[in-house]
């Protein structure tokens, strides 16, 4: 097989993978709140604690795996997350309590950790010249997921019942992931852009070889700006995804009217990672995110005060494709800034923002304020649109090695 064949089945592979945990935590959560509210006998607040389980089994394992895949590799360490993802699907089945729900929550996290950063380091190392191309795609697949499989999360659980749904989902979710993960492992040795490959130049950092240590990488001003970026358009973007049905009923649309505004959200949040992702490649980085922050920041502060379903479907969807631009460009906007020999450690501790300050900002305090307020979105929606102006402007202050300094 050809070197350009394995590269474009490495993408393939890493899509596939990365696309059932996309899909059980960008979709499941929203489609089944109000189900596991009923269960449970819980409010809002509980249920939105969910994704911060999510998050905080990233925020602990992010880096770890960044550590263990220079080790183990990319195709055992994406296996093992397809694994834990399958059988933590059906594990969901059997859900009969907050802690365990919880529970089915970190393992959600912590499957998405062994398929997320492996994945992205390899098709990066696979297209150096393509860095935002090849992590759109990934993030298109992560992403578009749930838009893809939210109406089909409803339409299995009226028509199987909540566990012989998730059984269903259990086997195809393991199937497809174990199989997918075979073909992901990156080039040996890392080198540069495939012997076909006629991109544009690569990144300043690449070519030069430009590469920081961790050590290093944390005494820059560009990676905790990057850091509180993704704390802050973390935790607005993730809460939409336990937002966005239960506001639909609060405006007294029917379920199903509801579920849109979530699907609205996760299609965008899924193409911008591919549309960002490529643009990305030929326009500064850290000037396209910043737009669309300011975009998803404008949208969540008019959000509250309407009531046009088209107009809410068309907000939702700015936001989401500001979620999606964050995770689409920040992964070659890191290379560019630290290098690709320690990108996976290096970008897994950026991630301990989303981990531990996106959860608890986000879906937790979200949905307690609202238990609080008898479901006041626009206090909500307020301080969320405050979190992504504030993003519009860190994010500038991010700078590719070589590029000059704005604040110099």
């Amino acid at each position: 097989m050809t070197k350009n064949k394995k590269g474009v089945l490495a993408v393939i592979g890493s899509s596939l993978a990365i696309f059932w945990p996309g899909a059980f935590i960008f979709g499941y959560p929203g489609v089944m709140g109000p189900y596991w509210q009923k269960m449970l006998g819980v409010g809002r607040g509980p249920i939105g604690n969910c994704l911060f389980f999510v998050l905080a089994a990233v925020g602990i394992f992010m880096f770890f795996v960044g550590h263990w895949q220079e080790k183990l590799g990319t195709r055992k360490m994406i296996s093992i997350g397809a694994f834990l993802c399958g059988t933590n699907a059906l594990f969901a089945a059997y859900v009969s309590n907050l802690s365990l729900l919880y529970l089915w929550a970190f393992l959600n996290g912590l499957a998405s950790c062994f398929i997320y950063l492996p994945a992205l380091t390899t098709v990066q190392r696979w297209y150096p010249h393509k860095k935002g191309l090849v992590s759109g795609v990934v993030n298109l697949a992560f992403g578009i997921s749930a838009a893809v499989m939210a109406p089909l999360f409803g339409w299995l659980f009226h028509w199987l019942g909540y566990v012989s749904m998730n059984q269903v989902l259990a086997v195809a979710a393991l199937v497809i992931g174990v199989l997918a993960a075979q073909f992901t492992e990156g080039p040996e040795p890392i080198s540069g852009a495939n012997a076909g490959d006629k991109a544009r130049p690569a990144s300043l950092a690449v070519q030069t070889g430009f590469a920081l240590t961790v050590r290093e990488s944390l005494r820059t001003k560009n990676f905790w700006f990057l850091w509180l970026t993704w704390a802050l358009q973390g935790a607005a973007g993730i809460a939409m995804v336990t937002l966005s049905v239960n506001f639909g009923l609060s405006k007294g649309m029917a379920m199903t009217s509801a579920v849109l505004i979530l699907i609205a959200f996760n299609l965008t949040n899924g193409l911008s990672r591919l549309l960002m992702g490529y643009l990305s490649d030929r326009l500064p980085r850290n000037k396209a995110m910043s737009v669309t922050f300011l975009a998803a920041g404008c949208s969540f502060l008019v959000l509250g005060y309407l009531d046009n379903f088209m107009v809410i479907l068309f907000l939702s969807a700015v936001i989401g494709f500001a979620f999606g631009t964050l995770f689409a460009v920040s992964a070659p906007l890191a290379a560019d800034c630290f290098g690709l020999k320690h990108f996976g450690a290096v970008f897994g501790l950026v991630f301990t923002a989303y981990g531990f300050l996106s959860g608890p900002l986000g879906p937790s305090l979200s949905g307690y304020l609202l238990d609080l307020t008898e479901g006041r979105f626009l206090i909500v929606f307020t301080y969320l649109g405050l979190f992504c102006l504030l993003s519009s402007m860190l994010i500038r202050r991010v700078v590719p090695f070589g590029a000059p300094d704005p604040s110099s």
